[in-house]
This record gives C-alpha cells, sequence and structure tokens, in this order.
C-alpha cells in the first residue's frame, strides 16, 4: 500500500510517498521513507508524530492512502504571539 511521509523545517521540506507492507507502522514507515537521513535533526524520542494532523502512536498501524506527520516543537508561545489584523471589506 502507499503512504506518505512529510516533514518540514524552516527553509526546507519533504513529501515522500513510498510503498509499504500492509501492517506496517508509523514509526517504520517514517525509517524506511529514509527521511531520518535527510533530517539528522529528528529526535523521534522526543517529536510528536500524526497521521492527518492527530497524534498518534509510533505503534499505530497505517491504512492505504495515510500521510505521516513528524511535529517540530513549538518554539514560540502561542499566546504571547500577536494575531495578525484582519481587514474586512465592505
Amino acid at each position: 500500500m502507499q503512504v506518505s511521509v512529510c516533514y518540514s523545517e524552516p527553509g526546507q521540506q519533504a513529501w515522500l510517498r513510498i510503498e509499504v507492507a500492509e501492517d506496517t507502522t508509523a514509526a517504520v514507515a517514517i525509517e524506511q521513507s529514509g527521511i531520518l537521513a535527510m533530517f539528522p535533526s529528528i529526535d523521534l524520542g522526543s517529536q510528536k508524530i500524526g497521521v492527518f494532523g492527530k497524534v498518534v502512536a509510533p505503534d499505530t498501524r497505517l491504512s492505504a492512502g495515510d500521510r505521516v506527520e513528524i511535529y517540530r516543537p513549538i518554539t514560540c508561545d502561542p499566546t504571547t504571539v500577536p494575531r495578525r489584523a484582519v481587514v474586512e471589506e465592505d
């Protein structure tokens, strides 16, 4: 079955489509994708992973078409970042 593995850093991103066995877990898909070699800064011991925006455990079984995402740590407190002003047109 085909799944995707994606990761993004400032100025660099990767979205890899790979073929995996039917009972593959999220962790195995990440390993098989080669993304860990592309981004040596990834630390799966501390970073969370998800499927389509929902955080999952590394041993979560994947379904065909799933997108496995590796999340970076939050680097700023969202409560202190000012919101952008929305300009409404009449």
